[in-house]
């Protein structure tokens, strides 16, 4: 197939592309760089499988040759970078869906949002399951990017009922391994860098709020078989080990072998306290669960992100 992923020079959309590629399709990444990088598409250079169209997909773009498949994964998700482009944030969600959905009916293309855990901001039920409707604070400093991916999720659900547009929803939670940015502000990268360059790891709050955390390939093999099921509505993607995050911070410090000391600062303002999510849909639709563990996948995070530190 000719598959179109924008945002397919960043973290999740990089690894994304090489599956793809890997199953022998021909894609197509629309990227403008703003948080991707082209280091992580290098691997293909020359390749006829790969074409980069480095664009803002919040334009509309044309594409003459028929597009099988759109992965819209576009847009800045660490937040840090979300807080720093607010108005491009609210942009990709709402004017970049509309373009790729409008792209999906010209080509009569199946097309898969890329959504978030933080439509449910800081949850009020636990687990979460894809019938909880959030409790979001739209005027907060993530009200950009929890907004965004809601009214991209609203937005693809009414291409798909007025347009008949054959649609796909993921809720993506916390992910990591190789080629995340080490200075994303995330919990991941930003222990692993702090390992690395022996610094002590800095906890917010107490390090009592919770994540989950996702190996990038166990994620990819959801995303695909996501866009090849037939169930339309959103489905959660993640993994449910929960773990807090000072146990966290005390299991990287484990792995990597490093002596370091924890230091505690104010917890940022509508963190969410506990993230989880329930995959009973996945697990049930696409026989889907994560296989890494979460140590091997820190070891294999640590080897890549200690030759480009």
């Amino acid at each position: 197939m000719r598959i179109v992923v924008t945002g397919g020079a960043g973290f999740i959309g990089s690894h994304l592309t090489d599956a793809l590629i890997g199953q022998g399709h021909k894609v197509v990444v629309i990227d403008n760089f703003i948080t991707g990088s082209r280091k992580n598409l290098e691997h293909h250079e020359g390749s006829d499988q790969l074409m980069i169209v480095e664009h803002d997909i919040t334009k509309p773009v044309y594409l003459a040759e028929k597009i099988d498949r759109i992965y819209h994964l576009a847009s800045p998700a660490s937040p840090i970078d979300y807080q720093k482009l607010p108005i491009q944030t609210l942009k990709v969600g709402a004017l970049g869906t509309h373009n790729v959905l409008g792209m999906a009916k010209h080509h009569n293309a199946r097309i898969l949002l890329a959504s978030t855990s933080e439509v449910y901001g800081d949850p009020e039920i636990h687990p979460q399951k894809e019938d909880y409707w959030g409790h979001v604070n739209p005027v907060g400093p993530r009200g950009c990017y929890d907004e965004s991916k809601r009214f991209a999720e609203a937005i693809v659900v009414a291409y798909r009922d007025y347009h008949k547009v054959d649609t796909r929803i993921i809720r993506i939670f916390n992910t990591y391994g190789p080629r995340m940015r080490l200075n994303d502000g995330r919990v991941v990268p930003a222990f692993v860098s702090q390992i690395l360059k022996n610094e002590d790891i800095t906890i917010f709050g107490e390090g009592l709020q919770t994540r989950s955390f996702c190996y990038v390939s166990d994620l990819v093999r959801g995303i695909m078989g996501v866009m090849e099921c037939n169930y339309k509505n959103p489905i959660n993607l993640g993994n449910p080990s929960e773990i807090t995050i000072k146990e966290f911070a005390d299991k990287i410090i484990s792995i990597s072998g490093a002596q370091r000391k924890m230091v505690y600062c104010p917890l940022p303002v509508d963190d969410p306290q506990r993230r989880k999510p329930d995959i009973s849909l996945a697990m049930s639709i696409l026989n889907w669960q994560p296989v890494v563990s979460l140590e091997e996948g820190l070891k294999l995070t640590i080897e890549w992100a200690g030759k480009n530190v």
